[in-house]
């Protein structure tokens, strides 16, 4: 099959390199354009493009996805195929361009987390199960046939990282099996559910933010989440922490953590605000809306990742 491939970010990295080691040919590679990234803001290219430019392939950059020359382009590739693996939201006249369509790898068993953050809002919701769709895309953004799907158990101490890096390597086995199967002809498609449907919206500042007086339990999957980045946060006088890691405190099996400040040990039979703050010489607890939750990772603003333990030997949360 002779491919055209677009994509951006790491993630879409693993199912390139597995294309173009396999027996089909890939005629190009779409990504988005140079743009400054990090601190110091400068101009660099997405993780994709150089991934593609040091295998020596065809690189597009458009800067729109609508530009007649750029759509001219991709028609003299004469590709059999375009795949997607997080990119940009097509339009129709450019995913209707090759002859057997183009296909999408997205991080959800659709129809479930439709939208730009499944993996995030599956952990938010506490699911323990999740996985990855491929389907033939439509004007409707992901609501296509889908071709195949493949699931996966999320561990109690999976967080976005660790979901992201084995869902990014079996993402990339089911491209290259939807590939085959279509080269094959040898497909059954599964017309999607819409009743069965809940989105995955796009993650915002004000969900980061952390609401104590919702459960523990809701919070500790928030932090989960949205974890290594962009991070749950709070804010206590003038700092802006990041939680990255948390665990929820059980009273009920006793406590042997030492003295706590500014409670010696903190009691649920007590009414704290939500919020209220404890910490001992290795530990920080916070009150939530129906217990405590112990930051055993958490990150100050222009600091590094720290455990608690680490952060307790020279700050404090509590001045």
């Amino acid at each position: 099959m002779r491919i055209v491939f677009m994509g951006t970010p790491e993630f879409a990295i693993p199912s390139l390199k597995l294309l173009l080691e396999s027996k089909h040919e890939i005629a190009a590679v779409v990504s988005a354009p140079d743009k400054e990234r990090g601190r110091g803001k400068q101009i660099s290219a997405t993780p994709v493009k150089t991934f593609a430019v040091e295998n020596n392939l065809n690189v597009l950059t458009p800067a729109s996805l609508e530009d007649e020359m750029f759509i001219n382009q991709l028609k003299e590739f004469n590709a059999d195929l375009f795949i997607i693996v997080a990119f940009k939201i097509l339009p129709v006249k450019v995913f209707t361009i090759p002859k057997y369509g183009s296909f999408n790898l997205h991080g959800s068993l659709l129809p479930k987390y439709r939208g730009a953050a499944p993996m995030q809002w599956a952990l938010i919701n506490g699911e323990t199960e999740t996985g990855v769709t491929t389907f033939f895309l439509e004007e409707k953004v992901d609501t296509g046939n889908v071709i195949l799907q493949e699931k996966i158990s999320i561990e109690p101490t999976d967080d976005l990282g660790s979901l992201h890096d084995k869902m990014m390597m079996m993402g990339a086995d089911a491209v290259l099996k939807t590939v085959d199967l279509i080269e094959s002809g040898n497909i059954t498609l599964s017309k999607q559910n819409n009743a069965e449907a809940s989105p995955a919206p796009k993650i915002t500042k004000d969900l980061c933010k952390i609401n104590w007086s919702k459960s523990s339990n809701e919070i500790h999957n928030l932090v989960r989440g949205l974890s290594p980045t962009p991070g749950a946060f709070f804010e206590t006088g003038q700092k802006k922490i990041k939680v990255l890691k948390t665990k929820i405190f059980d009273a009920n099996a006793g406590y042997t953590g030492g003295q706590f400040k500014p409670d010696l040990i903190p009691n649920e039979n007590r009414n704290y605000d939500a919020g209220t703050i404890f910490e001992s010489k290795k530990e920080i607890l916070v009150k939530t809306g129906d217990g405590f939750l112990n930051l055993t990772e958490i990150q100050a603003e222009g600091r590094k990742r720290m455990s608690a333990e680490e952060f307790l030997r020279g700050q404090s949360l509590l001045s």
